[in-house]
């Protein structure tokens, strides 16, 4: 519903300017999503590689840790190491020599045998000498003999974690109730595994460590500190969430990392890689970071294409749209032409021209129109002059038979005088409310001769500073003398007030008359509504109101209702501004 409000109601400009962007957008955020797509699939796919790389060396470390373990009791049952354990010196000299340098070939043996050992021995407590595969002359290291001992170990697995060393022992009697007669101990190589934590990292700049949590045992392929203790955290959380194995993206200084983890059971640790994101999308890096220079260069484009559309379309519509706008209110301006040959070139010339063309038919339209309006007024105007003086004559005639009304004969020659002399002094349409007035109290003071103190006329209200025309309020008075007071016994009324009311000026001429119905006054109503489209022939309030309406228009005129006083009230709405 505000998709159809927005394009029935905006503007030319707006419209296109949303296609413009309905089809822009689409596009721009397509490539957003591919990019992004193949941001994720490169992102996964590296990850599992290195997960499944680190799975194969972890299983490999594994493997290896419990072959030694599976091929360590033959050597603890060794004959010779029993025999030299249980008599100590006790043989000769010679033959405890020969059986350790049996002893030792077999321990190199073992050694050569697996390329993650490091060192094999066998600490025989009786000789106080630790054999050695490559060493003869050696003495026992207490502490280090005490650490290997399984009464020394407070956790379950093969493999023992001493001074940052790594061995799996084996000692004989294998019962941790009593002290061993010999341990037979295989150290692994740190450096061997450091070897194997740098080929999982490859040649992606990444870091990877193994990680024994409960011992604090940790070999790491390079030397970053703060990376270390960021990782050790990550693994201490994967603990705490029983996640075995897995990849997700780690944040670290500022730094995305492709973190990538596989916990092994054997070694009790977490092996953990990872990988800065930036070396391994760096060219998914360089799509993205062309595709903001896209959207850059889309938002100069819509820029760019906005200015020239508000330059060459929006503003010369809007140009000739006010333009018409200003003709709908009678300014009829031509528009200044400032554009080439092109359509709106052509339009603001034909435009002109329609101007020029309705002036012309406006002036000798409103010279006409004038015309007709002097002649209608004249007309109508001219119904009104000798309507009254036929009146005047037969009372004048009559008062001048009567002998003892020579006085009122002489007041009403002066007031006939006065009321011709309005007349015809000038032939101007247009006089001051304030005459026409005095007009009508003229008219009133002749008609009190005629009736004597039978009607009683109040004037009441402030003469407005107006110019109105010619013969408007004394018609509305003779109306009311002519058909409200001619057939009445009882005494009439009439009540001449005004009041002002924002731009409109009321004068209300009311009488007290029972002669008229309200059915009358109805129908009198819808012929003044009517006046306008026909000629009426008559004086009186029809004659008055079209001279109204032509000189203010059709909200001005008179209207008609009950009055208070009982009779027809007339309202003459006249322009106060």
């Amino acid at each position: 519903m505000k998709i159809r409000f927005f394009l029935n109601d905006s503007s030319i400009f707006k419209k296109i300017m949303a296609a413009f962007l309905a089809a822009l957008l689409p596009l721009m955020m397509v490539t957003w999503l591919i990019n992004e797509k193949g941001s994720n699939n490169i992102r996964r796919g590296i990850s599992e590689s290195i997960l499944n790389m680190t799975s194969f060396y972890l299983d490999s470390l594994d493997n290896e840790a419990d072959r030694i373990s599976r091929y360590l009791p033959n050597y603890v049952m060794d004959k010779d190491l029993m025999e030299l354990a249980a008599t100590g010196t006790e043989i000769s000299y010679y033959d405890r020599s020969r059986k350790i340098l049996d002893i030792q070939r077999r321990l190199d043996l073992m050694k050569n045998s697996s390329p993650f050992i490091q060192e094999a021995r066998a600490y025989v407590p009786l000789l106080e000498r630790t054999i050695l595969s490559s060493k003869y002359e050696t003495s026992i290291n207490e502490p280090e003999f005490i650490a290997m001992q399984q009464s020394a170990k407070t956790y379950d697995g093969p493999l023992v974690y001493w001074n940052d060393r790594i061995f799996i022992t084996m000692q004989y009697p294998a019962t941790s109730v009593r002290n061993p007669t010999y341990v037979v101990a295989v150290e692994l190589s740190k450096t061997k595994i450091k070897e194997i934590l740098t080929q999982i990292n490859g040649a992606q700049g990444a870091q990877s460590v193994l990680i024994n949590l409960d011992r604090g045992w940790e070999a790491q392929s390079d030397k970053d500190p703060l990376l270390l203790k960021r990782m050790k955290a990550f693994a201490i959380d994967k603990r705490n969430a029983n996640s075995e194995e897995g990849y997700e993206t780690l944040k670290f200084d500022g730094k995305r990392y492709l973190t990538v983890y596989k916990y092994s059971k054997l070694w009790n640790s977490y092996s953990i890689t990872c990988v800065p994101e930036a070396n391994v999308l760096g060219p998914l890096q360089m799509y993205r970071m062309l595709f903001w220079v896209a959207c850059i260069l889309a938002v100069c484009i819509v820029l760019f294409f906005s200015y020239f559309l508000l330059r060459l379309i929006y503003r010369p519509l809007m140009k000739l749209v006010h333009s018409f706008r200003r003709m709908r209110q009678n300014i009829l301006e031509p528009i200044t032409i400032d554009r080439g040959a092109d359509e709106f070139g052509y339009l603001y010339q034909a435009f002109n021209d329609t101007v020029i063309s309705l002036r012309t038919l406006i002036e000798e339209n409103y010279e006409q129109q004038i015309r007709n309006q002097r002649s209608e007024l004249k007309r109508l105007q001219s119904q009104i002059n000798p309507h009254f003086l036929y009146n005047c004559f037969f009372v004048l005639c009559r008062l001048i038979k009567s002998e003892n009304q020579k006085e009122k004969a002489y007041q009403f020659c002066l007031y006939i005088g006065q009321y011709f002399q309005f007349i015809t002094r000038n032939d101007e349409d247009d006089i001051p409310l304030e005459l026409e007035v005095n007009h009508s109290r003229t008219y009133v003071d002749m008609q009190r001769i005629c009736y004597g103190d039978r009607i009683e006329v109040l004037f009441e209200g402030e003469v407005q500073n107006l110019t109105v025309p010619r013969l408007i309020l004394q018609p509305i008075i003779e109306n009311a003398y002519e058909h409200a007071f001619g057939n009445m016994v009882q005494t009439g009324e009439l009540w001449v007030h005004s009041k002002l009311h924002d731009d409109v000026f009321s004068i209300y001429v009311e009488d007290n008359g029972r002669s008229i119905t309200d059915e009358e006054i109805e129908q009198l109503q819808t012929r003044l509504r009517r006046s306008s489209k026909r000629m009426e022939e008559t004086t009186g309030i029809m004659n008055v109101h079209r001279r109204i309406q032509l000189r203010y228009g059709e909200e001005y005129g008179i209207t008609v209702s009950r009055s208070e006083l009982g009779g027809l009230q007339v309202t003459i709405n006249l322009s106060a501004s």
